[in-house]
């Protein structure tokens, strides 16, 4: 079965979007049509025949999962080819692995998305599930934190939940730059200055480490709780189904046990 799972399928690449100076999104279709049903958290292996392969979480699925999203930040050999790929491409796909965020069980809570910089996008389905079934949520704040201007993720989505009177938007840059007339912090100190209280609210964070470590931080001084602070540990993975046994943490397997684990369930080094 191990050896079925490493095969990947062809997808074809059907649109290319720069989100930022170094992300690309590319909206993928799998060969014979196969249909996708990624929850939101849940990861894809993508590969370039000759480079490799690496993990990204799928950021969106179409509504009736003819395809779905990736963003992709140029940092490595394999996102270096991946950012050279053009419309009608193909990549290599295996997937969708590993469990998801507890949506169902979130349902009549307040939802706060903490994200900084490509962080922002194994967050995105939780937005696009809320808002696709905006009666069985509470409030919902995101708070979207970027380096510079030239660096904020998914533009449209951030103009279309800026307008919708249900959302509470923070967008923020971590140093002050020429042009910019909104926030200007790192993402701890804004989770601090809005003063997040837990009440009966789920908080969902997600980006660099060092910016998850000081997030979580805030939060705990906060008075949050472990079991009510949740992330993704995706970036941790390789093979995806527990064969490498290079992302474990204790007795946990993050891409068979997770990606998605709150606090409370995982070791503080894993953070």
């Amino acid at each position: 079965m191990a050896t079925i799972e490493l095969v990947p399928e062809p997808a074809m690449i059907k649109k290319v979007i720069q989100e930022s100076r170094d992300v690309k999104s590319y909206v993928l279709k799998l060969d014979k049509s196969r249909k996708i049903a990624a929850r939101p958290g849940q990861f894809v292996e993508v590969s370039v025949q000759g480079f490799g392969e690496a993990t990204f979480a799928v950021t969106r699925t179409s509504k009736d999962g003819s395809d779905f999203t990736i963003s992709v930040k140029r940092m490595g050999h394999l996102t270096k080819m991946l950012h050279r790929a053009v419309r009608g491409d193909m990549v290599g796909v295996r997937g969708p692995y590993g469990n998801s965020f507890p949506v169902d069980a979130w349902k009549g809570k307040d939802i706060v998305i903490i994200g900084g910089g490509i962080g922002l996008a194994p967050l995105r389905p939780i937005i696009d599930h809320i808002l696709q079934h905006r009666e069985d949520y509470g409030k919902l704040e995101i708070i979207f934190g970027a380096r510079t201007p030239e660096d904020i993720l998914y533009k449209e989505d951030l103009g279309i939940w800026e307008n919708d009177e249900t959302i509470q938007l923070h967008t923020t840059i971590d140093v002050p730059f020429e042009g910019w007339n909104g926030r200007v912090g790192v993402v701890p100190v804004v989770v601090k200055d809005l003063a997040l209280k837990p009440d009966s609210r789920v908080a969902v964070v997600c980006g660099p480490p060092i910016m998850i470590k000081f997030t979580v931080a805030a939060l705990r001084e906060l008075k949050w709780s472990d079991d009510r602070i949740y992330t993704t540990l995706e970036m941790k993975m390789q093979c995806g189904i527990g064969q490498c046994g290079r992302c474990n943490i204790g007795e946990k397997f993050i891409c068979k046990d997770g990606p998605v684990f709150s606090l409370d369930q995982i070791p503080e080094h894993a953070l």
